[in-house]
């Protein structure tokens, strides 16, 4: 029998989250639910049916994501999954395919997700965006390579404060950084701030710190406690679960008293920055143990949509001969213009400069990777002499792809 892949209904939810966490290999929490419900958009939830059944499906969060020079409507793509029972039928094609349209109906021209597996997306032309950084180092070793006094003070806060004081330091932050995206009051209640103890994975609950100077907000940082002793003394971690800060003296701070807080052996932090501070802060950076893995995948729906309103670092005139075999409308030869005040992107017949596919397009987009990292890579084609140089010219950026939060 076909599957089937249409909106869910109002009264589907539950059974949709079960084969969705089923497929994931988890189960559903009831309490949960109510939050999942004042957080996801009825209209942009897919379910994959099977008769009367459902057996998987995908839902999307509009949102808006930071690009080189602004901000996109994109389509946050979460909760992809078919159960294994249903798997190699083609669910999971129809889905994207729908998905896909959707997004584009809307006026999104780009989509991007946090993927359980890259190779399941690549197929749908989904590329590695930005990369992703984890760190951990013991706390003794955690001293700076200047002595700088201190500047500003750190105040604890409770929850109810912090939902009014974070806010505005992380968009300040998500306004000038590629790969942030837009978070709701909802989403900060429900994705950011509440602490049921399912999220805490054994450690101990959420303690929230701002950073000020002369009374202004300027960076926070949430973190927990790992508790562990033994008869020797503390052995414990304390696990920073967001740090921004709105100046680098704020980031210096806040990384100068997580490791100052007592009793604590070890700091680690993940989903960071890629190229992390704390790698040219500390007097030892040997001590770090710095990880980088991928984390924001792109797809581009709208070569025209998606190029356009993204700023450039250099004025030319490039022609892509771009492959995309999932959505061919998107593929062929594009003219890349930013000689003027804004950039002009259309077809053309001209003979082309270089050739790449659309996931590589998707990694080039936000500044997360270079035409010359794809190229040792085999994965581009120059067509002219000096083509990536340039190309690369155009989509430099002065910050690195970052997104924060998985979803």
């Amino acid at each position: 029998m076909t599957i089937e892949i249409r909106d869910l209904r109002a009264d589907e939810l539950r059974p949709w989250l079960v084969a969705v966490e089923t497929a994931f290999g988890e189960g559903v929490r009831e309490e949960r639910i109510p939050g999942f419900e004042r957080i996801i958009e009825g209209d942009r939830i897919l379910a994959a049916v099977d008769g009367d059944a459902i057996v998987g499906g995908g839902a999307i969060f509009s949102l808006g994501l930071t690009i080189p020079g602004g901000e996109l409507p994109a389509a946050g793509v979460t909760a992809v999954a078919i159960l294994p029972t249903h798997r190699r039928r083609g669910a999971l094609t129809e889905l994207m395919r729908r998905q896909f349209h959707d997004a584009r109906e809307r006026g999104e021209s780009l989509a991007f997700l946090w993927a359980s597996e890259g190779s399941i997306y690549q197929r749908f032309g989904y590329g590695l965006a930005s990369l992703s950084s984890s760190i951990e180092i013991p706390q003794s070793r955690g001293g700076f390579r200047t002595d700088s006094a201190p500047e500003g003070a750190l105040r604890f806060i409770q929850r109810d404060e912090a939902a009014k004081v974070f806010p505005a330091i992380y968009d300040d932050v998500r306004r000038r950084t590629p790969g942030f995206f837009t978070r709701s009051a909802d989403w900060w209640e429900i994705e950011v701030l509440d602490d049921p103890e399912w999220r805490r994975g054994g450690a101990g609950p959420r303690f929230h710190a701002v950073h000020e100077v002369d009374g202004q907000p300027e960076g926070y940082v949430s973190y927990r406690i790992r508790e562990d002793w033994d008869w020797t003394g503390f052995k414990s971690a304390l696990e920073v679960r967001e740090l921004f800060g709105t100046s680098h003296r704020a980031i210096r701070e806040l990384w100068r008293f997580c490791f100052s807080v007592d009793l604590v052996a070890t700091v680690k932090a993940s989903l960071g920055r890629p190229d992390h501070p704390l790698l040219l802060m500390l007097a030892e950076p040997r001590r770090l143990k710095l990880t980088l893995g991928d984390a924001l995948w792109l797809r581009i729906l709208d070569v025209a949509g998606a190029l356009a309103p993204r700023s450039y670092a250099a004025s030319d005139r490039v022609v892509l001969e771009l492959s995309d075999h999932f959505l061919p409308d998107q593929a062929g030869r594009w003219a890349l213009d930013t000689t003027g005040d804004s950039a002009r992107v259309q077809r053309t017949d001209a003979a082309p400069d270089l050739a790449l596919d659309v996931t590589d397009l998707g990694a080039l987009y936000l500044g997360g990777f270079t035409v010359a990292e794809l190229a040792r890579a085999g994965r581009t084609s120059e067509l002219t002499v000096e083509a990536g140089r340039r190309v690369d010219a155009m989509f430099a950026t002065d910050q690195r792809p970052w997104c924060p939060q998985i979803f």
